[in-house]
């Protein structure tokens, strides 16, 4: 079997993008890189995330230029993986309450029931934070591993 790395075209990244629930968000401060997972919804040409106020959130302040990273494994060795490479804007009033509809509506259509699952984010005591990547540049990959794959090469 070869195997062959596929660029993804614009349409099929934002699918991609809206399909999917956990994204990575890479900062870099003063030599110090952080990867962390959030949970996500992408709308517009943006990652929209509601978290609490930590490490990720002190340094994408400090340096709002950030990476998104979302990637998926298929039974079989296939993947896609796409690569936002953004700016990070922390949001407030109407925008927070936006990212928090916005997030509750798409965990109510993935569960079927409603209310999202019974899960909200939880501050654990520290502050929230609703936070947007706005994308400058979006590209993603694939392998398709699929038998249909192969049959067509």
């Amino acid at each position: 079997m070869v195997v062959v790395i596929q660029e993804m075209g614009a349409p099929e990244v934002e699918q991609f993008l809206r399909s999917q629930v956990v994204g990575r968000v890479g900062c870099h401060v003063d030599g110090v890189t952080y990867v962390v997972p959030v949970i996500y919804a992408w709308d517009s040409g943006c990652a929209y995330v509601y978290s609490v106020e930590g490490q990720k959130v002190r340094m994408m302040r400090e340096n709002p230029k950030v990476c998104f990273e979302v990637d998926e494994y298929q039974a079989g060795g296939g993947w896609q993986s796409a690569i936002v490479q953004g700016t990070y804007e922390e949001l407030s009033g109407d925008d927070a309450a936006f990212t928090l509809r916005l997030l509750a509506d798409r965990f109510a259509r993935r569960t079927g029931d409603g209310d999202g699952g019974g899960q909200r984010p939880r501050g654990e005591g520290r502050t929230p934070v609703a936070f947007r990547i706005r994308a400058e540049e979006v590209t993603g990959r694939k392998v398709d591993r699929s038998p249909s794959a192969d049959a067509g090469r």
